[in-house]
Order: structure tokens, then sequence, then C-alpha cells
């Protein structure tokens, strides 16, 4: 956690040091100020080009065929290894090169293009996508990012035609702190090779993989001394002193490969440093960040496959004389699956059209992303076992197998326990840098009236209860206007909180954890009501099939996440909120200092 934290501070404060507060076109930093920032939200994203939207509809239907008629999830599960034959159909569908370039034997896809696959993958089997996703939404995505002519162009044709990648970051020691990483390379004698020693812990395709992203401590010279910067490194099993164990026993995406690595003595040549030497960290966060959509993109497509089998299930089953349809409890669970669906799959095309018409500043956006949808996807598989009942418990119909498989997602890339950490400090460093500068205007009045009667004037006029929020009504359907309106509101509310946040808490916030989560909680709510109502609002302007359908759903999501945010704001401030929190804390220090609960039985005193 020091580690993201770190580096939403410095991000931030480098920002501030060159040229004041940064400014941002992201809704979600923005919406930590209290201010409403449309760009990346209204209109929805459609970056895709005809000509990329053709080669979709030519890619997308031999992909469901394949994995509908070749891949046997089951059996990958049962076996805990992907069929060959599978994975030889794979390659040759050019499965493991999605977004590099045409010349160097990739299909060239966009992040919208990848995400639509990806999508078709999570539908049918998220050890398989694991598989492809390790590969190359991280495998060798540095090298995309970062890779220098020559790096893309020697290892970019071998991560396309056979030669498996994988990104070896976490280490027995460090989970979610990155920045706790033993693993060394120190320059060589010879000043032409590092060598690395150290090991890392569960890598996917760690046992297969011959192209590795891998993440070391070097030591640099900084102010005159010497201390320790991570750097990456593409490294090579062919080097030599590169080993694996045996795979791990997994509680779901069995069929992946996830293994501990080991380097010993390996030399890599300088030539394979990936983003300069000390920049170790900057490679992973960019990796990361870029990388998150892609899994929203999956489990959107999870989702609808389980709500498909669960609505078919309902419309079908008879009990007490009626189908399960037709029973209200049935039909509340099956539309909010619908409903967290429908939002995760607007996140994952909000987030990769504003990353293809060029945002830099999407990592927040991508965090949430990926925080709702591995959440969502664990509700809505969940949800659909219940509607099946004892048959969804049952290997036969595969939902078993679903669940389990999702439950890693919460957990890998980014914990959603640290990344909505990482939403809430990230915005209130962004927030707080603004504050900052406010605050230095009212020093010389005379030289900064704009800024004091732009920045000061809104929120004095909101403190008097004059601000009436950001007008969005031209950016809606007219069916949404509603909800758009209490949106802008709780924008201004967001931003109000904040504020009193630092004030009450100063540089303490970082340990207000409780706080932070409710923040990051709105956040993610506030998001989320903006996608869905973007998307709906395209849906209808467009005339589409479905329009009136979009409609409500974004209506009935908007209705419940702005309905959460003003008791997630109020419990950010309020005393029994505060004094519950610190209730909450003592109690689970108790159970930690003595190993567990604390209470007998009561059936022994």
């Amino acid at each position: 956690m020091d580690y993201i934290i770190h580096g939403a501070r410095s991000a931030a404060s480098e920002a501030q040091a060159r040229n004041g507060p940064r400014q941002s076109a992201s809704f979600t930093l923005n919406l930590f100020r209290g201010r409403f920032e449309p760009t990346q939200v209204f209109p929805f994203p459609e970056p895709l080009s005809d000509d990329q939207r053709q080669m979709l509809q030519e890619l997308v239907p031999p992909v469901e065929k394949f994995f509908q008629e070749v891949n046997d999830p089951a059996k990958n599960d049962e076996n805990s290894k992907i069929e060959e034959g599978t994975v030889a159909g794979l390659w040759d569908l050019g499965a493991f090169g999605l977004q590099v370039p045409g010349e160097l034997g990739g299909l060239g896809l966009s992040n919208t293009q990848y995400a639509r696959l990806v999508e078709v993958v999570g539908a049918h089997d998220l050890g398989v996508g694991i598989t492809l996703g390790a590969h190359q939404s991280i495998g060798f995505k540095g090298i995309l990012l970062f890779g220098n002519p020559q790096q893309k162009e020697h290892y970019l044709p071998r991560v396309t035609s056979g030669e498996y990648a994988a990104f070896c970051l976490t280490e027995p020691s460090s989970g979610s702190d990155a920045g706790s990483i033993k693993t060394r390379a120190v320059l060589a004698p010879d000043g032409k090779h590092f060598i690395l020693n150290g090991s890392k812990i569960w890598i996917s395709n760690g046992g297969i993989a011959e192209i590795m992203t891998v993440f070391a401590q070097t030591p640099i010279e900084k102010d005159g001394k010497t201390v320790d910067k991570v750097t990456a490194f593409i490294v090579e099993r062919s080097f030599g002193g590169v080993s694996s164990g045996p795979p791990e026993n997994k509680m779901g995406i069995k069929c992946s490969n996830t293994t501990e690595v080991y380097y010993e003595d390996v030399r890599v040549p300088v030539e394979n440093v990936l983003g300069g030497v000390g920049n170790g960290f900057k490679v992973a966060m960019n990796i990361l960040n870029n990388g998150r959509f892609g899994m929203a993109a999956a489990l959107a497509g999870t989702q609808r496959a389980a709500i498909a089998q669960a609505a078919q299930h309902a419309a079908t089953r008879v009990q007490f004389g009626k189908h399960l349809a037709e029973f209200g409890a049935v039909q509340e669970k099956l539309a909010r699956m619908a409903m967290l669906q429908y939002a995760t799959e607007a996140l994952a095309y909000m987030v990769s059209g504003n990353m293809d018409s060029g945002a830099q500043d999407y990592h927040l956006e991508a965090a949430i992303s990926k925080v709702f949808a591995s959440d969502s996807a664990w509700t809505v598989v969940d949800e659909a076992i219940q509607i099946l009942g004892g048959m969804g418990y049952m290997k036969a119909t595969g939902l078993e197998r679903v669940l389990r498989d999702l439950r890693i997602f919460r957990i890998f890339e980014g914990t959603n326990d640290i990344l909505r950490l990482f939403v809430a400090l990230t915005g209130i460093q962004f927030a707080g840098s603004h504050l900052q500068e406010l605050q230095r205007a009212f020093k010389n009045p005379t030289a900064h009236l704009g800024l004091i009667f732009s920045e000061a004037g809104r929120r004095a006029t909101a403190a008097v209860g004059l601000a009436r929020g950001a007008d969005l009504s031209s950016l809606v359907a007219p069916e949404l206007r509603g909800a758009a309106a209490e949106l802008g509101k709780l924008v201004g509310e967001h931003g109000r909180a904040v504020e009193a946040v630092l004030l009450r808490h100063g540089r303490g916030v970082v340990e207000q954890q409780c706080v932070l989560n409710r923040l990051a909680g709105a956040a993610v709510d506030a998001y989320t009501s903006a996608a869905v109502l973007s998307r709906a609002s395209r849906a209808a302007r467009r005339s589409l099939p479905g329009a009136a359908h979009e409609l409500r759903l974004a209506a009935a999501w908007a209705e419940e996440a702005l309905g959460r945010i003003p008791a997630q704001l109020a419990a950010t401030r309020d005393a029994r909120s505060q004094a519950h929190f610190q209730r909450l804390g003592a109690l689970g220090r108790d159970v930690a200092d003595q190993g567990g609960q604390l209470c007998p039985n009561p059936l022994y005193l």
C-alpha cells in the first residue's frame, strides 16, 4: 500500500512543483474537487472507425465459435491445464497478440477492439482468459508501452508466434507493498550486464514463459548517495539461471499456469532495461493501469453469460404452479444482475474508448472499473446459482467453476481494498493541491483575484446554499435529466466532504482508512452513475433497438447508486460514524492480538 500511496503523492507533487496544481480531464479526479468534468464521460465514447468496426465484425464470430465448439472449460478445470488443441487454436487465431502492431506479427487492435474480444473470452472460460491476459495485458505490455524500437522489433514478433510472456512483480515478502521487493540486480564489472538474483511468487504463466518483465531493486546514485530504486528488465529464460517451481494448486482458474520463479545469477544485458534504470515503479504502475479495463470487459462477459443461464432457468422452471420468473423476488434478482452487468460493460468501454481517444488521465477510472467489475461479477454469479438452486450448486451447470474462478479477481493486479485507497488518496492529493494554491492566493489577493473569485466564490456560494450543481440537462436523454441533476449536485457535495476531511485530518488522512473507503465508495457510485447515464443517452440519441430498456436500467442504477452517496459522505464527518470507526478498529486489534475470536462458547460458561 505504501508504494501505491507514494506513487499517488509523488505524481501530483511533481506536477505541482513544475506548473502549480495539475489540471485534468478525469471525471474522478475532479470529483474530489467538487467539480463536474464531462469531457471523458459525455458523450459516451465511440472511438471505432468504420474499418475497425468491420474488423471486429469479422473477428468476433470465429472467436465465439471457437470457444463454443473447441474449448472445453470443464476439462481444462479438471485437468488443471488447457488442452493442447485449444492452445494451438488460440495461437492460430492470433489471440496471444491482439494489440501487437500488424507489422510485428500481431492483429494491431485498439483498446476498444481488444475489450470486445476479451469479453467473449470472459463469457466462456476465465482460466483461459488469465493465460491470455497474463501474456499480453501485463506480460509483454511493458514492451509495448516502454520498449525502444530495438526491443519491440526483437521481442514482439516472438510473443505473437509461440513464446509466452509473464509479469513478475510479486514476492513472498511483498504483496500490495511492491516497494518492499527483495529481488536485486547489480551492474556487473563488465558494465554490459546486470546480475539478477531473487524470486517471485504466484506468477501467471511463470512455468511456461520464455520472456518475462521482471522488477528488481537496483542501486543508483542520487544526491551524492547510493539508494535502491526499482528497475524493470526484460528477462529470457534462455539467459540461464531462471527456473520455476511446480504449478500452484489453486481454488480457481486452475488451467492457468501459476508458479514461483527463481533467478540465480542471471546475466541480463543492459540493453534489456525497460523504461530506464530506477523507473520500475512508473513502468509497473502504467502496465497495471493500462490493462485494468480488460478485466472489466472480461467480467462483463462473465456476467452476461451467467444472467442468460439464470434467465433461461427462471423462464422454464415451474414451482408452486408458476414459472420462477413470475415471482417478484426472482424478478428483483434478475433486474439487479442486469443493472450490474450494464454498468460494468459501460465502464469497460468508457475507459477503453477514452484511452483510444488519447486520454492521459484514466488511472482512477480504470481502477474503479476493476473494483466494480470484480465485485459485481461475484454478486451476479452468486445470484445466478441462487436462482438455479441446488442445480446451480452442481458441477454440470458450470457456475460453481465460474464462482471459484472469479474469487481471484478481487485480489490480483491490485487488491480491491488497496485500489479503493488508491482512488481516495490520489483524488484527495489532487484536490489538496488546488486548496493549497487557493490558500497562497489569499496571502496576495491583489495578484490572484481571478483565482479567488473562481474557486473561493464557488465554495462560498455552496456553503450558504446557493450552489445548484452542474447543469447536465443537455448531456442526457430527457428521461434521465432528474438523475443527472442529482449527480451534478452530489459532485459538489463530494468536493465539500473532501475539503472537510482535509481540514480535519491534514496529512493524517492517510491513516483514516474507514473515511477513505467511504470517499472511494461515493466515487465509484458517482462514476458508474455517470457512465450508465451517458451510455443510455447514447442509445436513446441513436434510437438503438434496446434504447427503452437501457434507459430503464440506467434510471434504476442511478436511483440506487446516487441514493447511497449522501450516507457515505456523511460518514466521513459525523461524530457517530467516527466513534463507530474507532470501535471497529479496537475490536479488530483485539481479535488480531488474541489470534481469533475472544468470546468463549456460551455453553461453557
